[in-house]
């Protein structure tokens, strides 16, 4: 089977299926063979590995991980690319292509069924609308995971990397560093897909953290704490919990809360660590706690 890898042969598939790309699911596909070499080496698959692939596209990736795993599970929410699937992955009798939408399919049960419970490496080459909710979707649902290497927009991926401060710190940020450890192991210029995108990408390896770095008591309030501090970025710590429907305390229990964390009410979200978020929720659930018992 030819190497997709290889832009001449990744047009040849096209042109055998009049295939036309969908701008509703950002299809960019990858026509570089040292780019597809990289993300194998640096998501460390072996041959004791099963690999979820999100967005095989025409299957370029997935020739190398089938290559590389012992079984590769592929999910495409295209129907259009199923039987290029089927032509491009013929040679290959470890790999199952699930035509579904990711955000609809039961890993934990995929990755029962495949990998006996084991913690599973999940590969894809995400667009750019959906990548949040794909990578927060499965460190939310405690999935087994093992480690996500991605290619995502340079942006995101600068983003899910970055500490207080900056000013692509946000609740990406926290929730990625909450769940793994972020490095970026490749950048990659538009030149090396099919078509073109109009910015620049890179390859991120978000490695599970065996136990989260910080000790929180209701991860589900603490992220709710991060979302509200970020939604107005411009406002308070204090306004942006004050507005927050979800959030039920006073004015003043807020800023107590605040004051007990030893920060001046001023501070402005943007600015607190996760460790800082985490005491903050633990904080406010004690809070919520004692309020219910009165």
């Amino acid at each position: 089977m030819a190497t997709l890898g290889i832009p001449a042969n990744t047009i040849a598939v096209l042109q055998k299926y009049n295939f036309n790309f969908q701008k509703k699911f950002g299809q960019n596909f990858l026509i570089d063979t040292h780019v597809l070499d990289k993300i194998i080496e640096e998501s460390h698959i072996t041959k004791d590995d099963f690999v979820l692939e999100i967005g095989p596209g025409i299957g370029t990736m997935t020739q190398y991980l089938c290559e590389n795993a012992r079984e590769v599970a592929a999910v495409e929410i295209d129907k259009n690319l199923i039987p290029i699937l089927a032509d491009t992955l013929s040679a290959y009798d470890n790999v199952e292509v699930i035509n579904e939408d990711i955000l609809k399919v039961d890993i934990n049960r995929l990755a029962q069924e495949k990998n006996g419970g084991r913690p599973i490496k999940v590969v894809a080459n995400l667009p750019y609308y959906i990548t949040t909710p794909i990578i927060m979707g499965l460190f939310e649902s405690h999935v087994p995971i093992d480690s996500i290497t991605i290619m995502v927009q340079k942006e995101v991926a600068d983003r899910m990397q970055v500490g207080p401060g900056t000013k692509d710190y946000g609740a990406l940020s926290l929730a990625v560093q909450y769940y793994a450890k972020p490095e970026i192991v490749a950048n990659v210029p538009p030149n090396c897909f099919m078509p073109r995108p109009n910015v620049g990408s890179a390859v991120i390896r978000l490695t599970r953290h065996s136990a989260p770095p910080v000790q929180v008591e209701n991860e589900k309030l603490m992220f709710r704490l991060i979302r509200a501090s970020f939604n107005q970025r411009r406002k308070t710590l204090a306004n942006g919990l004050g507005n927050a429907p979800d959030i039920p305390l006073s004015k003043t229990e807020i800023q107590e809360s605040i004051e007990e964390l030893g920060v001046p009410v001023t501070i402005r979200g943007e600015v607190l660590t996760l460790e800082q978020f985490a005491k903050l929720s633990n904080i406010v659930g004690k809070k919520l706690a004692d309020k219910k018992q009165k």
